[in-house]
């Protein structure tokens, strides 16, 4: 019988699950998980929660090719023993529980005490530069002024009822390139923040309207560090019929 173990579950999300909330894509998860009847701890107390979370979250309207849910499952696996065999058999059993738009890309069993951290991404904005003539002259021009800018301030909103405040984004920026008819923006992100989806419109002189499809999330890095302390929480199949509706 296998120990503990850390589920790093890559998926996929387009469609209209790319309108979900971060909230609402880890309730679907949940539910996913119950129905598949995939044993998870959960944390202690007098409200428990299954230990499973979304370490980067994903901008609501944004499609990805490559998210992440870290979940924390219990010993075992049935009449499963080898590693691989488990992996295929969790990324089988979810995948046929997750809605048309979601889809499980792979399942990797670590060890119980990682954890996973954000360093880097990329947007992916389609762009109508066959409909507009200038489009690609323009962006290529305000590619060239970004990248060689020290500083690139945007008004960032705070919140409903807070006024906005100026951040410089230029340290998230590692690359910006055109190609074909795609903007690319690969960026750093993580604790020490990064920039959002809505500020690359505006700081490249494009709008809505530029877009020719959803903006797409994809080649996300990660660091992987492990933590000593992996005390079990309880552990318990959670039915369907358990979860409330709601996020």
């Amino acid at each position: 019988m296998m120990d503990d173990a850390t589920a790093a579950i890559r998926f996929r999300i387009a469609g209209t699950m790319r309108f979900l909330s971060h909230a609402e894509t880890a309730r679907v998860f949940q539910r996913a998980f119950a129905r598949a009847a995939l044993p998870v701890r959960y944390s202690e107390g007098f409200n428990p929660h299954p230990r499973m979370s979304l370490p980067l979250p994903r901008p609501v309207g944004v499609a990805a090719e490559e998210e992440l849910l870290v979940a924390r499952l219990c010993e075992g696996g049935g009449a499963v023993e080898n590693r691989a065999e488990r992996e295929a058999a969790v990324k089988r059993t979810l995948d046929e529980q997750l809605p048309e738009g979601m889809e499980v890309l792979a399942v990797d069993l670590v060890r119980a005490g990682a954890s996973f951290h954000p360093q880097s991404a990329e947007y992916v904005l389609p762009l109508r530069v066959e409909e507009r003539a200038d489009l690609a002259e323009r962006l290529n021009d305000g590619i060239a002024q970004v990248m060689e800018s020290e500083r690139c301030m945007v008004e960032r909103a705070s919140g409903e009822g807070r006024a906005a405040r100026p951040v410089d984004v230029r340290p998230f920026l590692l690359s910006v390139r055109l190609e074909g008819g795609t903007l690319i923006v690969q960026h750093r992100t993580g604790g020490a923040g990064s920039i959002r989806v809505e500020e690359i419109l505006p700081l490249f002189g494009l709008s809505l309207q530029d877009l020719a499809g959803p903006v797409r999330r994809t080649n996300v890095i990660w660091e992987t560090t492990e933590r000593k302390d992996t005390s079990k929480e309880p552990c318990r199949e959670t039915r369907a019929e358990d979860l409330e509706d709601g996020t």
